[in-house]
């Protein structure tokens, strides 16, 4: 048996390989890269891929790109809903799109997700003229033309000591009224100071960062809770299934109705 960190160097140890891995080792390692591009799906619950700088949500029947040499690590906070498929491709093509050099997450059809089940056959490494390599390496080709359509859900993340206090404030709390004015009176700082805080270090709004956080606790429920949408956008802090709807949909391009339909239909 191999250990994690014999895991993560063999996958690179053949660059013209392909390398199917069970799914739940990736999620054991902590920051790290690859040389090969790496597919990761999601086939229940809710998956996280984080990054140095921020963290991007994989719901389920959702699948993300990451690119080579792009550090990264999976997390899976509840186990028994998620399980997860990767796929670890060579690069010597990847300059035929300039879909292999972009992370993304992108909803899965019914001929991606047959062709992403039937690679449960294979496990470790694939080599060109071996039964599989020519199926694997059409998955690879036809996922520019079937991705086409994001889902643009990463939440900026930071070790920043005046704000990361301030941003744990906000995951408590996201289902109460939240101000700038409020935090501002909590942690004794100017309004102004804290929304440059946040532009300057997280690169977005106050305003943007609690509506991004609301539609990831919001999809977290959806996949996980038997709670109505009614419910869900109470519990996210808003009033009114409208104004929650209205949030979701400026975010993710979806609404919660559309958006749970197509995941639970897996």
């Amino acid at each position: 048996m191999l250990f994690l960190e014999e895991y993560l160097a063999d996958i690179d140890t053949i660059p013209d390989s392909v390398f199917v891995m069970t799914d739940k080792v990736e999620r054991k390692w902590s920051m790290h890269a690859h040389e090969k591009g790496q597919l990761t799906y999601v086939e229940g619950g809710i998956a996280y891929c984080n990054l140095p700088d921020r963290s991007f949500v994989i719901p389920a029947r959702h699948y993300i790109w990451i690119p080579k040499h792009q550090e990264h690590y999976i997390q899976v906070r509840h186990s028994r809903f998620t399980a997860t498929r990767n796929i670890y491709f060579y690069n010597s093509d990847d300059q035929q799109s300039p879909f292999y050099s972009r992370m993304g997450i992108y909803p899965v059809n019914e001929l991606l997700l047959q062709m992403i089940n039937y690679t449960s056959r294979w496990k470790g490494h694939i080599r060109p003229g071996e039964t599989g390599f020519r199926f694997l390496a059409s998955l690879k080709d036809i996922l520019p033309e079937v991705s086409t359509t994001t889902l643009p859900v990463a939440l900026p993340t930071t070790t920043h000591e005046r704000l990361l206090p301030i941003i744990q404030y906000i995951a408590r709390h996201f289902d109460q009224e939240i101000t700038l004015e409020s935090l501002s009176n909590e942690f004794d700082i100017s309004p102004r100071t804290l929304s440059r805080l946040f532009h300057n270090i997280l690169d977005m709004s106050f305003v943007q960062y609690l509506k991004m956080l609301r539609v990831v606790k919001g999809i977290e429920m959806i996949l996980q809770t038997n709670q109505t949408l009614s419910e869900i956008a109470y519990q996210t802090g808003y009033s009114n299934i409208a104004a929650f709807s209205k949030v979701f949909y400026q975010v993710t391009n979806k609404r919660p109705s559309a958006f749970q339909q197509e995941v639970m239909s897996v």
